[in-house]
C-alpha cells in the first residue's frame, strides 16, 4: 500500500524547518515534534512526523463520531492523522454544547495521508502511497531546495480581548467552588478565552515563534484547508503502543525563575503543595477508572505519581498511569472510554462537564480536544490541546483558552494568576 524509503540526514533541524516550510503548499497538514524532549518525554516513538495531502478523510458533527471513527480506521488500515474536538462528549453522554463559538472547527476530523515523514534521530522515512510514490525523487529535491526562513505577512496590531472579564471570573470560580462544598463535584477544570477578531496571522510564522518560546514534547503544526492548530502542548492524552495504554495528566503548574536557586525551589515547592498534589491524585484516580473499562483485570498501574517536570516556560506535575487491554479490544473504543481526558474535566466527570458547560463562556472545540494519529496496526498517540492557538482564516478569528483546576482548596485570585501565566507564552507571540 505504501512505498517506504529510509535515509540519514546530518543536519536534522535544518530538514525539520524546510521539511515544515516545503508542506505549506498542501491542504492538509499535521506536524508532530516531540522537541528532543528525551527527559520529558518517556514513551516516544519518532523525535518528529509530517502527515500531508488527504488522500481520503472523515469530517462529522460529534452524533455517533466514536462509531463513524471506527469504521473509518478499520476500512482504511492505514495511518490516519486527525483531532477529536472536546465536543465529542455530546457523543459519549447526554451532554450540550451551546456556548459562544468563533472557530467553527468540525467536531471530528481524520485523514489518510499521500505523504509521510517519520524522523527519528537523524534518520527519515518516507511512506508514500503507492499512487504518489513516483513523485519521492522530486519532492526531495524540492525539499532540499526549500528556503528555510519563514515569509512573515504583515498582521494587524493584535488586539487580544478577555471572554471573562476578571470580576466575572472571580463570580464564576466562586460559583463552582460552591458546587464543590455542595458535594456535586470534587474538581472541575475551568477554561476562559482569549480572542482577536478581525485579524490576520501568519500561521507558520506563529508557530515556529509559540514553539520557540516554550519546546514542548508534544508541538502540533495543524492545518485543514483554512482552519489552524498552533501548539506548543507539554501533555499527552493517551497512547497505544501494542497491548499497552499510556496516559499521562498534568495537574500541578508552577512558573520558572531566571534564577536558579529561586527555580528549585518553586521546582521543589510545587512538590510539596498539597492542593497541587491532591489536584492530580483526584484526576489520576479517574484516569484509573476510565482505563479499567476497557483494561485486563488488575492491569492499571500507576507508574509515577506527582512527578515533576520542568519546561521552559513552566515546572509541570505529571502522573503516568497504564493499562493492558486484549488483542481484540478495539482502539478507538479507548479512545471513547478515556474521553475527554480527565486532566480537562473533572471529578465526577459527568457532573463536571455539566458544570464547566453552565459556567464556561465559549464551546471549546478543538481547545481541550486532542490531535494524533493511528498506526496501520491500530496503535495510536494522541496529546491534549493546550497552551495553544487556534485561528480560522476566513473568519479572521483568533483564539486562545487556558484553564486550573477548581477544588475545595482553590483561591480565584491564585487560579486567574496561574491562567496568566499559562497565557504568557501565546500573549507574548501574538501581542510581541
Amino acid at each position: 500500500m505504501r512505498t517506504t524509503f529510509t535515509y540519514s540526514k546530518k543536519n536534522i533541524a535544518q530538514f525539520k524547518i524546510k521539511l515544515l516550510q516545503w508542506a505549506q503548499q498542501f491542504d492538509d497538514v499535521v506536524w508532530l515534534d516531540s522537541n528532543n524532549k528525551k527527559n520529558t518525554q518517556t514513551y516516544k516513538s519518532y523525535d518528529a512526523v509530517l502527515a500531508v495531502d488527504a488522500f481520503t478523510s472523515i469530517k462529522t458533527d460529534y452524533f455517533d463520531a466514536f462509531s463513524k471513527l471506527n469504521d473509518y480506521q478499520k476500512t482504511t488500515n492505514d495511518w490516519i492523522f486527525g483531532y477529536l474536538t472536546y465536543d465529542l462528549k455530546n457523543d459519549v453522554e447526554p451532554l450540550k454544547s451551546n456556548n459562544f463559538d468563533g472557530l467553527k472547527f468540525p467536531d471530528l476530523y481524520f485523514f489518510q495521508p499521500k505523504k509521510l515523514f517519520l524522523i527519528k534521530d537523524n534518520i527519515v522515512e518516507i511512506q508514500y502511497l503507492k499512487a504518489v510514490d513516483d513523485e519521492i525523487d522530486a519532492d526531495s529535491i524540492e525539499i532540499n531546495n526549500t528556503e528555510e526562513d519563514f515569509n512573515t505577512k504583515p498582521s494587524n496590531d493584535i488586539k487580544i480581548h478577555l471572554r471573562i472579564h476578571k470580576d466575572a471570573y472571580f463570580n464564576k470560580v466562586n460559583k463552582m467552588l460552591a458546587h464543590v462544598h455542595h458535594g456535586s463535584i470534587y474538581e472541575a477544570n475551568f477554561c476562559q478565552e482569549f480572542y482577536a477578531e478581525n485579524t490576520e496571522i501568519n500561521p507558520l510564522e506563529t508557530y515556529k515563534k509559540l514553539n520557540d518560546i516554550s519546546n514542548p514534547p508534544f508541538a502540533t503544526y495543524f492545518k485543514s484547508f483554512d482552519k489552524y492548530l498552533l501548539s506548543a502542548s507539554p501533555e499527552r492524552y493517551i497512547k497505544k503502543e501494542g497491548n499497552k495504554i499510556i496516559s499521562q495528566p498534568i495537574k500541578g503548574t508552577a512558573k520558572r525563575s531566571k534564577n536558579k536557586v529561586e527555580d528549585e525551589q518553586l521546582k521543589h515547592n510545587l512538590s510539596e503543595d498539597q492542593k497541587e498534589r491532591s489536584e492530580n491524585i483526584m484526576i489520576v484516580d479517574l484516569v484509573r477508572n476510565d482505563l479499567s473499562k476497557t483494561a485486563v483485570k488488575n492491569s492499571v498501574n500507576v507508574e509515577e505519581l506527582c512527578k515533576i517536570y520542568t519546561f521552559d516556560q513552566v515546572h509541570q506535575m505529571i502522573s503516568t498511569i497504564t493499562s493492558k487491554i486484549n488483542d481484540d479490544t478495539n482502539p478507538v473504543d479507548v479512545l471513547k472510554t478515556t474521553f475527554p481526558m480527565g486532566s480537562m474535566t473533572g471529578a465526577p466527570k459527568i457532573s463536571a462537564m455539566q458544570i464547566i458547560e453552565d459556567l464556561e463562556e465559549t464551546k471549546r472545540g478543538l481547545y481541550s480536544g486532542a490531535v494524533g494519529y493511528f498506526t496501520p496496526n491500530g496503535d495510536f498517540d494522541f496529546n491534549v490541546v493546550i497552551r495553544s492557538i487556534l485561528y480560522n482564516e476566513t473568519k479572521k478569528y483568533v483564539s486562545f483558552s487556558v484553564g486550573s483546576a477548581i477544588t475545595a482548596k482553590s483561591n480565584p485570585l491564585n487560579e486567574y494568576e496561574e491562567c496568566l501565566v499559562k497565557a504568557k507564552a501565546m500573549r507574548e507571540v501574538l501581542e510581541n
